[in-house]
């Protein structure tokens, strides 16, 4: 069960307002608690509070790799604000929600900008080489596909469950084109401890994935 007072901690320590004393704390919760309701709504099954806390926790693994590793933490927090599993434009919605609340918030445009613009980049996880915050949240986003075989079985069970309404077989082709894509790339994770402590088993589970999904779709094989 996620600990929604430490969240709310971990929004004002991100947030470079909160670092005046006169930013007036309080108003900033207000914020944290729209953004904590939109992350419990009920459509949702991996893209939970207990997502959003794995990449926070993430990122602190991974900060000294971020130029400004408290954007990137913000990024965090609206990275995956609007999700409704039928449509494809919820980063595109995230990354404006950030852009209209943070500068309400009291963050500078230039940063509110820079949290939306990694936003963004969690459509691809393609950072461009030298985008140091890029390449922590993208890391950070993608740690699950590392995780130990039950909490990774448990990733794919919840992510099956926010697409129950595509028919299986649909199901399987697109997981499997997504985790054939993943597979191709020459490197999943971008920062050197993604690169040394999370590559070598996220592959292993993507690819045992994929051939888990192959089977099922061919069972004479």
């Amino acid at each position: 069960m996620a600990d929604l007072d430490d969240l709310r901690s971990r929004w004002l320590r991100a947030l470079p307002v909160s670092r005046d004393d006169d930013a007036g704390g309080p108003d900033l919760l207000r914020y944290a608690d729209e953004l904590l309701r939109r992350w419990q709504e009920p459509q949702r099954r991996y893209h939970t509070l207990a997502h959003l806390t794995a990449v926070l926790d993430h990122i602190d693994v991974l900060e000294e790799y971020a130029d400004d590793p408290d954007l990137v933490r913000l990024a965090a927090w609206f990275h995956d604000a609007v999700y409704l599993p039928d449509r494809s434009e919820n980063e595109e919605r995230s990354a404006r929600l950030a852009e209209r609340a943070l500068p309400e918030a009291g963050v500078s445009e230039a940063e509110a900008a820079e949290v939306a613009r990694l936003v963004r980049l969690t459509v691809t996880h393609d950072p461009a080489d030298g985008d140091r915050n890029g390449e922590v949240l993208c890391d950070a986003d993608l740690a699950i596909l590392a995780a130990p075989p039950s909490a990774y079985a448990a990733y794919t069970a919840a992510v099956r469950e926010e697409y129950h309404f595509v028919p299986n077989e649909a199901f399987r082709e697109g997981r499997s084109a997504i985790l054939r894509q993943l597979l191709d790339l020459p490197a999943l994770f971008r920062t050197p401890y993604g690169r040394t402590k999370w590559e070598p088993t996220a592959r292993y589970n993507l690819a045992a994935e994929l051939e888990m999904l192959s089977t099922a779709a061919d069972p004479a094989s």
